[in-house]
C-alpha cells in the first residue's frame, strides 16, 4: 500500500476523475504562478535524535526555505525534537533563523513535553486556528501528548475553528499523525475525516509523521498529503519540504521539493 501510496504522489499523470486533485509535469509547475498567499510546511526533523547529524539537517532546512521566494508562513508539523523535552528550546532558536518570517509548530509524538510547556517556549497552544490576509484559515492541531500516544484531534476544537472560518476563501490544515489507518502509522478517527469533509472551503490537510510517505490520499473529495521528512534516522532518501500556493484567481497549487537543490519531487494542482 505505501508503494501505491508514493506512486500517487510522484506520478505526472493527470487523473480523469472529476475534482479529483491533478498531478503537475515539471514544465507545468515552472509556468508562469503568482501566489498571493504562499506557505511551506516540513515535518520530523527529530532534532536531538541520536547518531544523526540532526543540526546539518536543520540548518540545510533553514537555508531551503530562506532560498524561497514570498513565503508567508512555515509550518513545522510535528517530531520537532527526539523525545527529549531539553531540545525543545534548542530547536526553537534554529527556528529562529526564520525571523521575521512567521512559523508555527505541531505536536509529534516524539514532543514528548506538555501542553503548558509548549505553550510557554512557542507562545502557541497545541491547538491553533487563525486566519491569514483576511482569505485563508490555518488550522494547527496536536495528535499526541507528553507520553507519545497517537490521538484523535480534539473534535471540539476542529469543529469550531471550521464554523469560525466559514466566510474564508480557503482553509489548511494541519495535523502530524493522519487520522486514518492509510498507513502503517495512522490511526483511525474517521470522525475527523467525516467533519472536514462538511466544509467546502477546507482545501487540504497536511500531515507528517510518516518519514516513507510523500504523496496525497482522496476521502470524500478531500486532499491529504504527506512531506517525507527532513531529519531522523529513517524514511525516503531525499529530506523534503511542501510548498503550497494560491494565486488571485483562487487556483491552488502544492509541490515536495527536495532540501539540496530545491529539485520538484511532485506536484498537484488541487
Amino acid at each position: 500500500f505505501l508503494k501505491n501510496l508514493t506512486l500517487l504522489g510522484s506520478g505526472l499523470v493527470t487523473f480523469p476523475l472529476a475534482g479529483m486533485p491533478v498531478s503537475l509535469s515539471k514544465s507545468q509547475y515552472e509556468e508562469a504562478f503568482l501566489p498571493v498567499f504562499k506557505f511551506i510546511t516540513a515535518s520530523d526533523g527529530h532534532f536531538g535524535q541520536p547518531d544523526t547529524d540532526y543540526k546539518t539537517s536543520h540548518q540545510n532546512l533553514i537555508d531551503a526555505i530562506k532560498r524561497e521566494s514570498d513565503v508567508d508562513l512555515v509550518v513545522f508539523n510535528g517530531d520537532l525534537i527526539h523525545d527529549d523535552p531539553v531540545f525543545m528550546p534548542e530547536v526553537k532558536k534554529v527556528y529562529d533563523q526564520l525571523s521575521p518570517l512567521p512559523y508555527y509548530v505541531a505536536k509529534g509524538n516524539h514532543d514528548k513535553v506538555s501542553d503548558s510547556r509548549c505553550l510557554e517556549i512557542w507562545s502557541q497552544p497545541s491547538n491553533l486556528f487563525f486566519s491569514v490576509k483576511d482569505n485563508y484559515g490555518v488550522i494547527i492541531l496536536n495528535s499526541s501528548n507528553e507520553a507519545g500516544d497517537y490521538l484523535c484531534i480534539d473534535l471540539d476544537f476542529l469543529q469550531t475553528a471550521l464554523d469560525q472560518s466559514q466566510t474564508l476563501k480557503q482553509v489548511f490544515i494541519f495535523i502530524h499523525i493522519s487520522q486514518k489507518d492509510w498507513t502503517r502509522h495512522g490511526i483511525d478517527c474517521q470522525a475527523v475525516l467525516d467533519l472536514i469533509a462538511r466544509y467546502p472551503n477546507v482545501k487540504a490537510t497536511f500531515h507528517g509523521h510518516d518519514h516513507d510517505v510523500d504523496g496525497i490520499m482522496w476521502n470524500q473529495k478531500k486532499p491529504y498529503f504527506w512531506s517525507g521528512h527532513f531529519g531522523g534516522s529513517w524514511g525516503n532518501p531525499f529530506p523534503s519540504y511542501r510548498v503550497c500556493e494560491v494565486d488571485e484567481e483562487g487556483k491552488t497549487r502544492t509541490a515536495l521539493k527536495r532540501i539540496s537543490d530545491g529539485m520538484m519531487l511532485n506536484a498537484h494542482q488541487i
